[in-house]
């Protein structure tokens, strides 16, 4: 799962070039947190997951009390969750992932920037199905197979525990991702560098130099989106 992980990284580091974009999109996934439930994390897990993912893009404090705060006053902003799937050069794949208060505005935002960009829409389903829904963690301190060792002495059946770039990355189910979280803090993990769902590709493709410049500026294009959230791909990025 090696590439898996370097789109993964690839991902968050250009997110970490874009932080108040990112600060934004969290605040919004926040307040739809908050609302879903009780405004607290103690007793709204979707919220405490919420958080949990906020923390390893270093969201201010600010930002996360104004969303919350803002779900306690009642705020009358209602948000869907979205779905879209396309094509990019060469028969990749893409998946995104919006939050929006606009289903209109949005559609015709996404199949605007897959269409100026290289890029075409696919029906629902035309692409997920080359994707499966994972909990990602990365972080320090320590080996895989001690992690391994662990989580299955919790029960916990995890998909895989690798070494890569100087981290441990856990791979698991996502309806176990606070399961994972929970153990690997009350056996010493402080920091995590990601912790995260992922749609990961089953396979992965390579592109030319011209058709990776036109991929990224897709996938530029869809990230830049106020209404998108998350934007997966299959392309082994370089």
């Amino acid at each position: 799962m090696g590439r898996k992980w370097n789109n993964i990284k690839e991902k968050k580091a250009q997110k970490d070039k874009n932080t108040s974009r990112i600060y934004a999109k969290f605040g919004k996934e926040i307040y739809v947190a908050a609302k879903s439930g009780e405004p607290n994390p103690e007793s709204n897990q979707t919220l405490r997951l919420t958080l949990e993912r906020a923390k390893t893009y270093s969201v201010p404090n600010h930002i996360i009390d104004r969303a919350i705060e803002k779900a306690k006053g009642g705020g009358e902003e209602s948000y869907d969750h979205l779905r879209y799937e396309g094509f990019g050069p060469n028969g990749s794949m893409i998946i995104v992932d919006a939050l929006t208060n606009n289903v209109n505005r949005t559609a015709s935002d996404v199949r605007s920037a897959f269409g100026k960009n290289g890029g075409n829409m696919g029906v629902s389903g035309s692409v997920a199905y080359m994707f499966d829904h994972t909990a990602v963690f990365g972080f320090e301190g320590k080996s895989a197979d001690d992690t391994l060792e662990l989580l299955m002495e919790a029960d916990i059946d995890v998909r895989d525990v690798i070494d890569e770039d100087g981290l441990t990355i856990v791979y698991a189910e996502p309806d176990q991702f606070a399961q994972v979280q929970d153990t690997l803090k009350e056996n010493g993990v402080e920091d995590f560098k990601v912790a995260e769902f992922e749609m990961l590709p089953q396979s992965d493709v390579e592109l030319s130099a011209d058709n990776q410049e036109t991929f990224e500026g897709l996938i530029d294009a869809l990230e830049d989106l106020e209404d998108v959230q998350n934007v997966f791909h299959n392309v082994d990025l370089k």
